[in-house]
């Protein structure tokens, strides 16, 4: 047999690629908002078929075996509840997070990384109450000065967040993407308008 057909006849199909599923707690809130908890197509299809979450909307797109015709979930329920976490990890998004991806100097946005706010050489520490996001110009800028040598100031002061609080400020940065079906699951507890 050809092995460029058998390539091109096993290959998975380029429209089948582009449909990730939101993925629910048993709460029918997402497991996270930033990033947004969403599986491939194929681990949807699996989960499901292994009867481990109920689909709740799917695409208009099927998937065939041989005995079987499954349309493509978009949104799918956990049926087993998953306990958040009480505990946010100190990690470097999580800090950008944290900080709504935004210089803590200057206000910027892009281009960060992570500055301390009392600087390592003066004993300061990695921790969520002395790292903040910062510009590499405002990080050059300040390098391992004060804030009052440098002449700088924090927009806010740093400090350890709470898993509900990242949560709601991930809800602000919706990815580039948002199928139809989703949108009731991701802003179902905002409030409306009267």
């Amino acid at each position: 047999m050809d092995g460029d057909f058998r390539s091109s006849f096993v290959r998975e199909p380029g429209s089948l690629r582009h449909h990730p599923a939101l993925v629910l707690n048993a709460d029918y809130r997402p497991l996270s908002y930033y990033p947004l908890s969403l599986w491939p197509w194929q681990e949807a299809v699996k989960a499901a078929v292994l009867d481990r979450v109920d689909i709740v909307a799917e695409y208009d797109q099927v998937v065939r075996s041989p005995s079987r015709v499954i349309r493509i979930p978009s949104v799918v329920v956990l049926k087993d509840y998953v306990k958040p976490q009480k505990r946010v990890a100190f990690t470097r998004f999580n800090l950008f997070l944290r900080d709504e991806f935004t210089c803590q100097y200057c206000g910027t946005r892009g281009d960060l990384t992570f500055d301390h706010v009392v600087p390592r050489a003066r004993g300061g520490i990695t921790s969520w109450e002395n790292v903040v996001a910062a510009c590499s110009r405002c990080n050059l800028r300040k390098g391992s000065k004060s804030l009052r040598q440098a002449g700088m100031t924090l927009r806010r002061a740093p400090r350890r967040p709470g898993p509900e609080e990242l949560r709601d400020t991930g809800r602000k940065f919706p990815p580039n993407h948002l199928h139809e079906t989703w949108v009731d699951f991701l802003y179902w507890d905002a409030e409306l308008d009267a």
